[in-house]
């Protein structure tokens, strides 16, 4: 633990400057956030012409309709200009509210209802719970009328929402009191732990952070989710039967099998499993099995347990803390540099002590452009992934000994396909536009990569 908090120690020398030299870090990020948004944007411009061709690709020609791919042509269309104007509306008012001394303002908003309330602004942490609240609300509400046309205009114009009205206000009301419900104690403990270690609150912190998670993967399933959606037992029949008897084959520790009741809000369909180690739960929305087979829903659920079986939760849950440990290795050096909060208009009361959530919220703004690089790097290795776990799905025969799976791969491909098309799903891409976006190969890449581990399969046979 000496050796780590040494080796700290030295990138704090390092970044000593941050609390001696007076920089525009307000500057610099307007600047580095409208850098990224403009390419952002940038990106959209690239992809948007794609929207116009009116055949498939060729490897897609037989899957789709010329119907059906007009209507995906048109709802890529219609998404891409959403996300133009919502991004530069958002970026502008980002940029607004740190131009016009927002978040200055939110703090002593917060201090002010501290002290309605009988307490001090000596009471950091009440005061940092109270500045979240009041930044949450600053942020989120200019952005709610998207919000509501992305659900009643967009989806609706294309026929996948379901979401009533009525449903659609209870929702974010539940989100905004589960927000604060789990958010308000996350986060005094979050601060608590700074201020209990002191300089060396990295390790601690991160074990905080790890601890929480799984905490999460208790609660999620078992209170949040039920909020929203109703979560019922698979019924008894050919897929359930499927299901389990590959989860027992494979030695998955399957502890429930759900059905979710995902077309309460929408037309799009997924499956995927959650849990501990020792206790896994699948989850099908009852949209994926009304669109497919149950030979095809079986394949899906093949894939994703060869997420299961390479380990790839735990490995992106490993890159994931790495890259949280790095930016808590920095931040110590934000945390005590009084210039750093004046640069953002902070008065001199408040930046002689810097409040920790200030601090921490600001530097999470110097990240912007790192973080962009990083979602980069983590969508190479999560398309690694969903490719281990396509040919996981294909070489199912040979792992098994089980003839009944010689055709996993066809069976996935064909799932993917209805997928698509159900879903209305974009395929003409633009390889930047995907590299920056996208966590999964495309259709067309998919499709080429089982084809390839089918050949291979093939050949070990002869």
């Amino acid at each position: 633990m000496d050796l780590l908090h040494s080796q700290l120690a030295v990138v704090q020398r390092q970044l000593s400057f941050v609390a001696t030299d007076p920089i525009d870090w307000q500057l610099y990020v307007q600047a580095f956030s409208w850098t990224v948004c403009f390419f952002e944007s940038y990106l959209l411009l690239r992809q948007y012409p794609l929207y116009s061709k009116t055949a498939p690709p060729p490897a897609l020609a037989e899957h789709f309709t010329p119907e059906v791919f007009a209507k995906s042509q048109a709802y890529g269309k219609d998404k891409a200009k959403f996300s133009l104007v919502s991004g530069l509306y958002k970026q502008a008012v980002d940029s607004l509210m740190l131009h016009y001394g927002a978040y200055p303002w939110a703090w002593d908003v917060a201090g002010r209802i501290l002290g309605k309330l009988g307490y001090s602004t000596d009471y950091e942490i009440l005061q940092s719970i109270a500045f979240s609240a009041v930044v949450y609300f600053m942020s989120s509400i200019p952005s709610l009328p998207f919000s509501v046309y992305s659900t009643f205009v967009l989806e609706e114009k294309h026929g996948f929402n379901k979401t009533t009205p009525s449903l659609f206000v209870t929702d974010l009301l539940k989100g905004w009191g589960i927000g604060f419900v789990i958010g308000a104690p996350f986060l005094a403990a979050f601060l608590y732990v700074f201020k209990w270690a002191g300089d060396r609150f990295v390790p601690w912190l991160m074990g905080f952070l790890i601890s929480f998670q799984m905490i999460m993967v208790i609660l999620y399933p078992t209170v949040i989710q039920p909020l929203f959606n109703k979560l019922s037992p698979l019924s008894e029949g050919e897929l359930r039967g499927r299901i389990e008897a590959l989860a027992t084959k494979l030695k998955f520790p399957l502890t429930h099998l759900y059905e979710i009741d995902g077309s309460k809000r929408s037309s799009h369909s997924n499956a995927y499993f959650f849990g501990l180690p020792w206790s896994k739960h699948i989850v099908i929305f009852d949209t994926l099995i009304k669109q497919s087979k149950a030979e095809e829903v079986e394949a899906v659920l093949a894939h994703e347990l060869g997420h299961w079986y390479f380990m790839h939760p735990t490995k992106m849950m490993l890159v994931s803390q790495f890259h949280i440990f790095t930016i808590l290795g920095l931040f110590p050096a934000f945390l005590h540099a009084p210039l750093f909060l004046r640069a953002f208009g902070f008065d001199k009361a408040v930046a002689a002590k810097p409040p920790t959530i200030l601090a921490f919220m600001l530097f999470q703004m110097i990240l912007i452009p790192l973080e962009a690089f990083v979602g980069i790097g983590m969508n190479i290795v999560s398309r690694k992934f969903e490719y281990e776990a396509d040919r996981f799905a294909c070489e199912l025969k040979d792992r098994l000994k089980a003839e009944d799976m010689s055709n996993m791969g066809e069976r996935l491909g064909r799932a993917l396909v209805t997928l698509h098309v159900k879903n209305l799903s974009t395929v003409w891409v633009d390889w930047l536009y995907s590299a920056y976006h996208h966590s999964h190969p495309t259709l067309t890449e998919r499709l080429k990569a089982l084809e390839g581990f089918k050949s291979v399969s093939a050949k070990k046979e002869l």
